[in-house]
């Protein structure tokens, strides 16, 4: 389903990543580990289209998506792509449903049918009774589930999670780690998740190893 394939990635004479290849299959949740400066979090937004390789290709469905630019960009990227990061990143002025929406409305689908489908994900992500509630409102671990909502609203191909449980307490991580293989079972969603948190990586598909720049031959 994904494709990246010899990226290279400089930061002026810094060289970042080295010829990366990776593949990953619909339905899978892959881990990338390694030490602080590997790469992994560049590498990461390369194949999210939040920065661009100096060199490589990367595919998604058979889209090149390391070319596109503008407008044509942004639509692709709300479309089938799903983001959750270590700090939810929710609007603090809207409610947790309507926090879930936005991407939603933002692709331009009817309001009545993201709504609808924004209930149905947080009642199914045990937030039914905090629809209506801020997000100062809410525990650090029903924040992060909105934003797990808010990355499902359109039905992405994958969702990329940058160190997803790295605010959140070891309950909450755990019971987040849970969370990502129910919505594997149950939508068949795709997962790429960078982590220090071994506990997750574990109960991963795969894990990739990273170290200066490059995937670790072997240990995939």
């Amino acid at each position: 389903m994904l494709s990246a394939k010899n990226i290279e990635k400089y930061y002026g004479k810094l060289h970042v990543l080295k010829g990366v290849d990776i593949e990953i299959a619909k339905g899978e949740i892959v881990s990338i580990v390694g030490s602080s400066g590997a790469g992994k979090s560049t590498l990461l937004h390369i194949i999210g289209t939040l920065d661009k390789p100096d060199k490589g290709t990367v595919l998604l469905n058979n889209e090149r998506i390391e070319t596109l630019k503008g407008n044509k960009l942004a639509h692709f990227r709300n479309n089938n792509i799903g983001f959750i990061f270590q700090f939810h990143h929710l609007l603090p002025e809207f409610t947790a449903w309507e926090n879930v929406c936005i991407p939603g409305w933002i692709a331009g689908r009817k309001k009545k049918d993201v709504l609808d489908r924004a209930e149905e994900l947080l009642v199914n992500l045990g937030l039914g009774q905090r629809l209506d509630n801020k997000p100062h409102q809410l525990s650090g671990g029903e924040q992060q589930r909105v934003a797990v909502a808010r990355a499902l609203i359109n039905n992405p191909a994958i969702i990329m999670a940058d160190e997803p449980t790295g605010n959140l307490d070891s309950a909450n991580g755990r019971e987040l780690h849970k969370l990502f293989i129910e919505l594997r079972d149950k939508y068949q969603q795709t997962f790429l998740i960078v982590t220090h948190n071994e506990e997750l990586a574990a109960m991963s598909d795969r894990i990739v190893h990273m170290k200066d720049g490059r995937i670790m031959e072997g240990e995939n």
